[in-house]
């Protein structure tokens, strides 16, 4: 192949064409007219009003073609940094402090709310005793008695009398809460929808009610 190649290279005007098959490597390459060789294993022919002559080389089946690699360089891709912006060291002292102030401020609402629930249910359980003056148990009590005992059962310590100057008056009771009525002359427990538990008096004892029933009053808490 190289031979025949070599042969015509004074006279080859432009670059060849090389094709390669399964069963013999057969080269062709447009010459001019004028560049057919007698060369073994060549031949060549012309085609009508061609001005170029066909070239075919047939080489033997364990011929090998190789084809020079154009070497292809890359470049990785620039690295993108993300900035973030940072809170100083004072910024993150104040956020840190505030969600910890509001979380125990959760908590001990939270905890408040559990208490008034526990103080109301308490109340239930005294529905139906005797009401008697002075007394602080379930065998006979007064309303401040009561009160005080159902506080007790929760853990809470409350005075005798006049409780609610302990407590802290609210505008949005709860149940657990105080209800203080008739200036102080009789205190009762807030279970919730207006309605209140006391030991009421001698002939009706510890009853539910409506607040509103016995002139209405004042709401103190122990929440915070």
């Amino acid at each position: 192949m190289s031979k025949a190649v070599s042969a015509n290279a004074g006279t080859v005007g432009r670059q060849a064409a090389v094709i390669a098959a399964a069963s013999g490597l057969i080269l062709s390459m447009g010459l001019p007219a004028n560049a057919a060789d007698s060369t073994a294993g060549v031949s060549a022919s012309t085609e009508s009003g061609s001005a170029q002559t066909a070239l075919a080389v047939t080489a033997a089946p364990t011929a090998t073609v190789s084809f020079e690699r154009p070497v292809i360089k890359t470049t990785p891709a620039p690295k993108v940094e993300t900035v973030r912006a940072q809170s100083t060291a004072s910024e993150t002292g104040a956020q840190r402090a505030a969600a910890t102030e509001a979380a125990a401020s959760k908590l001990a609402d939270t905890v408040s709310s559990a208490a008034a629930s526990g103080l109301a249910a308490l109340a239930y359980t005294g529905i139906g005793h005797p009401y008697l003056w002075g007394g602080t148990t379930p065998n006979g009590w007064d309303c401040s008695g009561f009160t005080q005992w159902v506080y007790a059962q929760a853990g809470i310590s409350i005075p005798r009398t006049n409780a609610w100057t302990a407590m802290r008056p609210t505008a949005t009771p709860v149940p657990g809460d105080l209800v203080m009525q008739n200036g102080g002359a009789h205190v009762g427990i807030y279970v919730g929808n207006g309605m209140m538990i006391s030991a009421l008096n001698p002939s009706q004892g510890t009853l539910l009610h409506s607040v509103a029933s016995t002139g209405g009053g004042s709401f103190f808490t122990l929440a915070p």
